[in-house]
């Protein structure tokens, strides 16, 4: 746990430069709306790694130092040496044998908050009041209870005034609750406490020589014949009534009449000490004390013995005064009273209002007018972006080439502070601007179903709901990841080819070929392979574009491993976000990337930077028809939200008696718990089985974005392959959903996870108790670990125990302690069966009992109106056992057990290990990783040198007419744009080499359809267009290092492009950098760059003539600079 924070100064980030403001007012830093900040949290795990460039590998050196966590894992196993773990434990490793000690040690402080949660409950009243202090503390005041007397000490109700010689009963009740025992008869016999003591007090008859008018006091016939009814209360008494009665003293809080000792001998008894004490404090002791002898009594041993016996005799009552004790005791229960329900309510109630309204407002559809507005081009890269060219604000190289203009090489030393963390628009002018309408309502998603061992029923399923949405298939691009080689128990086809068999392949892309990338593995793990399939998943005349990523692996891993090709679902999420993260950065792509580019470009007519939106579903999960419109739209009303997630139901409820305890689990975790988080925006785990996440946000000025799940901090912290402590194996390795939801709040305190009703599914859950108990093994352990993470976050929403923080650490309590709270459920339900609760103190608990499972009840029947599911919640109850105390002892004594257990079998596989379990080994991995517009010369080259073949083949007069008419000669001197830049790619060189690594297809023939139109029609109906060959040719032209003839570059504008919709083919259409699109900006000689764009042209389409000829490369005169 402690090896997470033992990181360098240098492993932080440093603060993002801001542009001076213009205002000269002092600003604060922070208000109750925080700003997005500017450092990076510490990483969770391996801060040493979580900076380096991407495909570095790390060593990370076994730490032997000792800590203070690792101190107190060696104390509380102290009697189990290394030795003995070695030889009879089987645990021969040394990581495991800490990894057994510090299971032990979390074991430890699980049972001592066990332990304290049990004595708080039960035992702190006992100690504090015990049992003779409580049932003294029932009393009730002499003289308020009107026809009332008190028979040794005890209450009763006077129903008939009994007519008695020597008694008048009528001058007694005018003093009610007075003691009246020394009217009955007793005899010495009667008091066994007294046996063995020689003072006269004791062993005297009381109604020697006194007269005792009524019945034997030792039958209960006597009372109830004279019409005495007995009451539960103590006759009490006050100081100063003590005082003001006569021989009346008080001795350790009891009450004692001594008037008929007192008249039985009116003189002291010589030789009697403990006459001697009675009457020195009933005769010498002032009344203002309230003759209070217990100090004296127990000053002597001889006369303490005789306590007992005097208040078996004598006694009338008690002081009712509460002791401190008990006052402390009924302090801390009405507290816990209030504090307990207040948070079931406030939660209840709180649920309530969200699932009722601001639910409603984050489903409905998205208002024209935040459609009509203007904001910045999903075209754009924020600050920090590697950036190729000389581009201040950012704007994609594939929406944009360099211009007509000479450019010069960018400042390192500008470059150099740049950061990831936002967008700050330059000097020179504003960021590429479109308008929203452009994009619509239906933001462009990606939907990521992850495979493992599924069999094709349920891909089918899962694939059917997705596409039927009523989202249009033209927004929503499918993004299948198949994990491996993998063929599921029961199944004659492998998972892969499921995928594959299920899809309507593009013809254009061809067969695949295994692309390269570096995966989540240790070792020879590191790199792996994956093929690409392209086309239209086709379902109730819907077709919708989709990708199917094939894990294949290495030939060596082909070879000899069972699973070549399998790194684990968090290995398959990780290939959508390092593909989008390195698009919205222009960072240097594999070959898996640039081949995922090419062909998203292809199928949804937009370059990948226009999608903002991720939706991961499991592959056995079926999505409702307007789950995905609903989720687009929560994600329109507010840019702060940065994931959400919808509602997951239960297919198969009524399967088997596992199954059917799980349907009110599922329930009152999503709208009572989840529904709650969300009013603070800070929902602690969105499942991995029916999730959106947002890949980047606007501003809410509009004029810049922000990476949230494709920032590269949190991609690199989620993509650690080397683990090494327990706490660092169960946040990464057992729940990798929650462990996402744990980085985007650390990393963004201040945005918003949120749970949304409306959108809702249906998943397959365990249906045997064995499969059960690994899931929620894992679901516990990795619960228990990420909320021990985000209870350390401070700054989240709101402020001391009305912030979620609060409600974090009550849920890591709640989890930790669930065992003892079900055992102390279970005692309080049998011990309130066998004794009843006779006043309301003792009713508290069960009090709470009842609140805590009946408000659930009442929440069904508020929000769904399905009176079933107060069915449901009975078999959940019956259930509990199994909820809160197997399960959760289960998990916690399995704490070192990382493995998915029974979850997903595979055909022939044994219970294995979690992926990234191991220690960083050093290799070579063998990734080129090169940028876009590297990949997309080397790709045009290879086109070229295609089109040279059969050029030299059919031969006919020594050109060849392209597809645009345009003239095709080589070019054999081309000084590449990038050379000498900072961002120049890792291996590019002039010299192309990399056609093994591109794609044997051509997108682009001429014999297939254009791509479809990806943006609202007539979105740049405006703006002017460029020919295909004219951008290869600008891809090619590159930047002109040498002076200027001019004196003096004044700034300029250079033109931007992008996907143009206002004609087939694959145009292109500048974009503006300020104002609506299509209005032109102007360049320093009076020319727009759209005009001069357009003749270039017209140059290059044969539009007029002219003595300068261009070729595929651009110029054909070497010395001429396009």
């Amino acid at each position: 746990m402690a090896s997470r924070l033992k990181y360098d100064s240098s492993d932080v980030p440093i603060p993002t430069p801001r542009l001076p403001t213009s205002s000269g007012t002092v600003r604060r830093a922070k208000t109750l709306t925080r700003p997005e900040r500017s450092v990076a949290p510490i990483p969770l795990i391996n801060p040493q790694a979580a900076h380096l460039p991407v495909g570095s590998s790390v060593t990370v050196p076994e730490d032997t130092s000792f800590d203070v966590w690792r101190i107190f894992s060696r104390i509380v196993t102290f009697w189990a040496p290394a030795i003995l773990l070695e030889s009879v434990g089987g645990l021969k490793d040394k990581q495991m044998r800490q990894a057994w000690r510090e299971k032990m040690a979390l074991c430890f402080i699980i049972a001592v908050l066990c332990g304290a949660v049990g004595f708080l409950t039960v035992g702190f009243q006992k100690v504090l009041c015990p049992l003779s202090a409580q049932s003294l503390s029932r009393f009730s005041r002499v003289g308020t209870n009107p026809n009332t007397l008190g028979v040794q000490g005890v209450l009763y109700n006077v129903t008939k005034i009994p007519q008695v010689d020597g008694v008048n009963f009528q001058s007694l009740l005018k003093n009610p609750g007075q003691d009246i025992t020394t009217l009955f008869e007793r005899d010495a016999a009667n008091y066994p406490s007294c046996n063995g003591l020689s003072f006269r007090a004791a062993v005297e008859a009381p109604c020697a020589g006194t007269d005792c008018p009524l019945g034997p006091l030792n039958t209960s016939s006597t009372l109830s014949s004279i019409g005495f009814v007995k009451t539960d209360f103590i006759v009490g008494y006050d100081w100063d009534q003590v005082a003001s009665l006569a021989n009346y003293m008080v001795l350790d809080g009891a009450v004692l009449n001594l008037n008929s000792y007192m008249k039985l001998h009116p003189t002291a008894i010589p030789q009697d000490r403990l006459d001697a004490v009675i009457r020195t404090i009933l005769q010498q002791m002032p009344g203002q004390s309230g003759r209070d002898g217990t100090r004296l009594f127990y000053y002597h041993n001889d006369i303490q013995q005789a306590i007992p016996c005097l208040m078996e005799r004598y006694f009338a009552g008690n002081i009712d005064k509460i002791t401190p004790g008990c006052f402390v005791s009924q302090l801390v229960l009405y507290a816990g009273l209030i504090v307990i329900l207040g948070l079931v309510f406030v939660r209840f109630v709180m649920a309530c209002i969200f699932n009722w309204f601001m639910s409603q407002k984050l489903a409905g559809p998205p208002n024209t007018l935040a459609l009509n507005r203007s904001a910045i081009s999903p075209a754009v890269m924020p600050e920090g972006a590697n950036v190729s060219i000389d581009n201040p604000n950012g704007t994609a190289p594939w929406a944009g080439p360099a211009g007509s203009k000479k450019l010069a090489k960018p400042s390192k030393s500008a470059r150099s502070l740049a950061s990831s963390a936002s967008t700050l628009i330059g000097s020179d002018g504003a960021a590429p601007i479109v308008s929203l309408a452009q994009i619509g309502a239906e933001l462009f998603a990606v939907c990521l179903v992850t495979c493992y061992s599924e069999g094709e029923e349920s891909l089918r399923t899962t694939l059917d709901s997705i596409s039927t949405t009523t989202y249009a298939d033209a927004r929503k691009l499918l993004f299948v990841v198949a994990d491996g080689m993998i063929t599921g128990a029961g199944e004659k086809k492998s998972t892969p080819d499921i995928c594959v068999s299920l899809l309507d392949a593009d013809p254009r892309f061809g067969n695949p070929v295994p692309m390269t990338y570096m995966a989540v593995g240790s070792g020879s793990k590191a790199e792996n392979r994956a093929m690409i399939y392209a086309g239209h998943y086709i379902v109730a005349g819907r077709r919708t574009p989709t990708v199917v990523v094939v894990k294949c692996g290495t030939e060596a891993e082909a070879a000899s491993d069972k699973k070549p090709g399998n790194r684990g679902k968090r290995d398959s999420q990780l290939i959508l976000m390092n593909f989008f993260s390195r698009v919205t950065y222009n960072d240097r792509m594999t070959p898996l990337d640039f081949d995922l580019f090419r062909k998203i470009h292809v199928l949804m007519g937009v370059t990948p930077d226009f999608f903002e939106v991720c939706l991961m579903v499991d592959a056995d999960t079926k999505v409702f028809p307007d789950s995905l419109k609903y989720l687009v739209n929560c994600m329109h009303h507010d840019q702060m939200i940065m994931g959400v997630c919808g509602e997951t139901r239960i297919a198969n409820k009524r399967q088997s008696w596992v199954t059917a305890i799980q349907v009110f689990e599922y329930f009152i975790s999503h709208h009572l718990a989840k529904a709650f988080e969300s009013v603070f925006g800070g929902v602690s785990c969105l499942p991995g089985c029916f999730s959106m996440f947002r890949l980047k946000a606007r501003k809410t000025s509009g004029d810049d974005w922000v990476p949230l799940i494709i920032k590269p901090e949190i991609v690199k912290e989620y993509s650690q392959n080397v683990v090494t402590t327990l706490h660092q194996k169960n946040l990464l390795l057992l729940g990798e959903d929650r462990f996402l939801t744990t980085i985007l709040l650390r990393t963004f305190p201040n945005r918003k996870m949120m749970f949304l009703p409306q959108a809702r599914c249906r998943t397959v859950v365990p249906d045997t108790f064995s499969i059960l108990l690994s899931q929620r093994r894992r679901w516990i352990n990795s619960t228990i670990h990420n909320l021990m993470e985000l209870v350390l976050v401070r700054n989240l929403c709101g402020t001391f125990c009305f912030s979620m923080q609060f409600v974090v650490f009550m849920d890591l309590l709640g989890t930790v302690v669930l065992p003892i709270a079900i055992s102390l459920t279970y005692m309080l339900i049998v011990g309130m069966a066998l004794s009843p609760p006779h006043n309301f103190e003792e009713a508290i608990p069960l009090l709470l009992l009842i609140a805590v499972l009946g408000l659930p009840a009442v929440l069904i029947l508020i929000t769904t109106r399905k009176v079933v599911y107060v069915f449901w919640m009975l078999i959940y109850l019956l259930a509990l056992p199994v909820w809160n105390f197997i399960l959760p002892v289960y998990a916690f004594w399995h704490f070192d057990d990382f493995s998915w257990g029974e979850t997903r079998k595979v055909e022939g596989e044994a219970k294995g290990e979690g992926h990234g379990d191991g220690h960083a080994a050093e290799i070579i991995i063998n990734v080129p990783l090169r940028r876009w517009e590297d990949w997309e010369r080397s790709r045009l080259r290879k086109i070229k040198r295609e089109e040279r073949r059969l050029r030299e083949l059919a031969r006919l007069q020594g050109n060849y007419q392209g597809a645009n008419s345009d003239l095709l000669t080589p070019r054999h001197d081309v000084n590449s744009q990038y050379d000498g830049s900072d961002t120049y790619s890792v291996t590019s060189s002039e010299d192309d080499h990399w056609g093994a690594q591109i794609g044997g297809y051509n997108e682009n023939s001429t014999q297939y359809p254009p791509p479809p139109v990806g943006l609202q029609p007539n979105a740049f109906e405006s703006a002017e267009t460029v020919a295909a060959t004219d951008l290869e040719a600008m891809l090619e032209v590159g930047f002109d290092d040498r002076p200027s003839p001019t004196t003096a570059r004044m700034p300029m504008e250079t033109p931007r492009y992008q996907l143009s919709d206002s004609r087939p083919g694959n145009g292109y259409t500048p974009l503006t950098r300020a104002g609506s699109p299509g209005v032109s900006p102007v360049t320093p000689d009076g020319m727009s760059s759209a005009l001069q764009q357009k003749g270039h042209a017209k140059k290059r389409s044969g539009g007029r003539s002219s003595a300068r000829e261009y070729g595929p490369l651009g110029p054909l005169d070497p010395g001429t600079k396009f």
